[in-house]
């Protein structure tokens, strides 16, 4: 029973992955008719440190793995993937709409793969390839999509707005590779974790002080300050939910299972967010496209 029971924690981590990341978009979504994407990224942030930094302390005192290498390593996933890539997500689920934002980001393995073949020599298999002409098929039905019929509902259809979840695709993609490394050294996950948060709050911070917009008065007791507290707890749970079911399942399991997102996002908010989210057919077929090869690119990855 042990045996199989693994494999069954792991489908049903990756599952509630997928859901719990199409929560946060949705919270994330509703909370922006009305409030400020900055205050969203900022509670983001704030509740991932809450959760990650005392779990770590404790769990892992009095030697928490670190060396100068890995130390590097994190901080500059936290400034790549969870401040830059963070606000570039929020910021395109403020601007074109949440059915639109998760498959473009999904398309981050296509930019994890181009990062592997420019920089680390490594070669394309047939599978990547094909993963990755499905992608960019879906990227492009997605663009052509959100061209047409967003202009039709005065929809921001700019290539600034459309280009927003790809360059956020881009940050997430880096993440990962500077990840890796910190964890080769030996690192917790918890205190991997906590760091590159822990230095993408202080990026952001320091960012939002430069620009003069830093207002902590305004945090929180807003109407939509409840929705983005939501997605805030559905986004470290994602995180959390995530490395779990990759430290008891194999990424050919968990990465078909979480990469249904987008599909989860259009479906949820033709159902609850109709106001807001125009869903097409068009769209849906496009975020398949997007799914499907996101998947074989991991998978075979």
């Amino acid at each position: 029973m042990a045996g199989t029971s693994l494999p069954l924690l792991g489908v049903a981590l990756s599952a509630m992955v997928a859901l719990v990341v199409s929560a946060q978009v949705l919270l994330v979504r509703v909370g922006a008719e009305h409030g400020g994407i900055r205050q969203a990224v900022l509670l983001s942030m704030g509740v991932n440190v809450l959760a990650f930094l005392p779990a770590a302390a404790v769990l892992h005192f009095p030697d928490y793995g670190l060396t100068p290498t890995s130390l590097l390593s994190f901080v500059a996933a936290g400034l790549m993937g969870t401040f830059l890539g963070r606000v570039l997500y929020y910021d395109s689920i403020d601007r074109i709409g949440a059915g639109r934002t998760e498959p473009l980001k999904a398309s981050m393995p296509l930019f994890a793969s181009l990062i592997a073949v420019l920089v680390l020599g490594e070669a394309l298999t047939m599978a990547h390839t094909g993963g990755i002409l499905l992608i960019v098929v879906g990227i492009a039905a997605i663009s052509w999509e959100t061209t047409n019929t967003g202009a039709e509902r005065g929809e921001d259809v700019s290539v600034t707005a459309l280009g927003l979840p790809l360059l956020a695709a881009m940050a997430f993609a880096t993440e990962p590779n500077f990840v890796r490394i910190g964890f080769a050294e030996g690192t917790p996950i918890l205190v991997g974790l906590t760091l590159k948060t822990v230095a993408a709050g202080v990026g952001f911070v320091a960012y939002l002080r430069y620009r003069g917009t830093l207002r902590f008065d305004r945090l929180l007791g807003q109407p939509h300050t409840k929705w983005y507290l939501a997605a805030a707890v559905a986004n470290t749970l994602s995180v959390l939910g995530y490395y779990a079911a990759l430290k008891v399942s194999r990424v050919v399991v968990v990465a078909p299972i979480t990469q249904t997102s987008p599909l989860l996002v259009a479906v949820l908010a033709y159902v609850f967010l109709s106001h807001l989210e125009h869903i097409t057919w068009r769209l849906v077929s496009a975020s398949l496209l997007v799914v499907v090869g996101a998947g074989i690119v991991t998978v075979f990855g």
